[in-house]
């Protein structure tokens, strides 16, 4: 059983920066191409950034040039740093592999940007 817990989120202003942090429970971890999710409200969960264990990223065109997603696999963590946010980026953010067989979803963190 892998265990995600996700944090780091909070209130800030258009403009600022948040850094998320995912702590995967397993050494697993390591081996999986990883993803951040979120889901606005009212809103399907979409993926926004994945790194391949090996480092390799890509980003929803939504998000590119001001996320960047990375890995500690001695930590077993999942971060995105996340600059210049706009309102249209306020959700529930959320870890999981990108895999078909998902573990189970952690409680996520709240991101919300407003002045």
């Amino acid at each position: 059983q892998v265990q995600l817990v996700e944090s780091g989120g909070g209130l800030v202003q258009p403009g600022g920066s948040l850094r998320l942090f995912c702590a995967v429970s397993r050494s697993i971890f390591r081996i999986y191409t990883m993803a951040w999710y979120r889901q606005a409200p009212g809103k399907q969960r979409e993926l926004v950034a994945s790194i391949t264990s090996g480092g390799s990223t890509n980003y929803d065109d939504s998000v590119k040039g001001r996320f960047t997603i990375s890995r500690d696999n001695v930590k077993n963590t999942l971060y995105l740093q996340m600059n210049s946010l706009k309102s249209e980026d306020t959700a529930v953010y959320y870890c999981n592999n990108v895999g078909t067989r998902k573990w189970s979803w952690g409680q996520g963190t709240q991101v919300t940007v407003s002045s």
